[in-house]
């Protein structure tokens, strides 16, 4: 008798153990299921912000153009050389973004004065890394400005020094800089790194979601999030000088999911295992960068 009882309290405690494993399993997989449902709407606000991010460049940048072609004229003179003056065209740089709405609030990390073949006169940093370089060549998508077109927008690689934080490209967007009499001056470019445009969509995204524990009431409960663009070739993770990057060992996880392909056909999400934490993907293309660049967001709800 005493044998018998041994043996089914011995089988009731090996069903608890597996029941109680099983579930923590399934708790695993749904806490995954549901970081990533979660993500794809988070996913979908940054394709909306991106859109809006683009459009304040799209609006700003001819009118700073026609701002720019006013203050060249100030600063240098109506006949004079802006190649002559490079200080001046920092300073009209300056005031021109300072005087644009749109590009005041724009997510560019540049802005820089061209001339009529596309060399880079001086941009708006301090430190100017651009100048005497051919900008059409590092992004031969603004070269239509040069040829006429009112407006450009590409992507690419300018050459200069590396990321540290890994391979970048940049998006870029130009117009023609007018003289007072129509005549081609130059052009006005501006833009910014995948990564850094990551962070701004990462830092506004974490935002959002803290403003939204304000008004609720789990206020302790923040997810982690993170935020990468991508394309063909990589995974770009948020980055910016003094900002904490995205861990490594998770921008080389979404790397290896194939999120150019999987998005081919539309968004795209699913549960994902990085160092034993259960996080949830979602992903999205963002057309307004271009066809083959996109978003991820990587969430991990606690």
């Amino acid at each position: 008798m005493m044998t018998r009882r041994r043996a089914l309290l011995a089988w009731a405690a090996t069903a608890l153990v597996t029941t109680a494993g099983g579930a923590t399993l399934a708790g695993c997989k749904d806490r995954g299921q549901k970081s990533s449902e979660d993500a794809r709407a988070d996913a979908q606000k940054l394709v909306d912000l991106t859109a809006k991010d683009v459009e304040e460049v799209e609006r700003g940048l001819p009118v700073g153009a026609k701002k720019l072609t006013e203050l060249l004229a100030k600063e240098v003179g109506k006949d004079g050389d802006p190649k002559q003056n490079v200080p001046a065209v920092r300073s009209a740089l300056l005031k021109m973004r300072q005087q644009v709405p749109d590009l005041g609030i724009a997510k560019s990390t540049f802005f820089a004065f061209a001339d009529d073949k596309g060399i880079a006169v001086r941009n708006d940093f301090e430190h100017d890394t651009m100048a005497g370089k051919d900008l059409v060549k590092g992004w031969p998508g603004i070269k239509p400005v040069i040829e006429g077109a009112p407006y450009a927008a590409t992507t690419g690689q300018f050459p200069g020094t590396p990321n540290p934080a890994g391979p970048d490209r940049e998006w870029v967007a130009a117009v023609p800089v007018k003289k007072a009499d129509g005549g081609v001056l130059g052009m006005l470019v501006t833009g910014w790194t995948y990564r850094r445009f990551a962070y701004h969509l990462q830092v506004t995204l974490q935002r959002d979601l803290q403003d939204q524990l304000m008004r609720s009431d789990d206020k302790g409960k923040m997810p982690i999030v993170y935020v990468c663009l991508f394309d063909k070739d990589h995974v770009y993770g948020a980055g910016a000088p003094g900002a904490v990057p995205v861990p490594e060992v998770n921008e080389k996880a979404l790397a290896e999911v194939g999120l150019h392909a999987k998005t081919e056909a539309g968004p795209a999400s699913s549960p994902l295992k990085i160092t034993d934490r259960e996080f949830g993907w979602a992903a999205a293309r963002l057309p307004k960068l271009g066809p083959d660049v996109g978003v991820v967001v990587l969430r991990s709800d606690l």
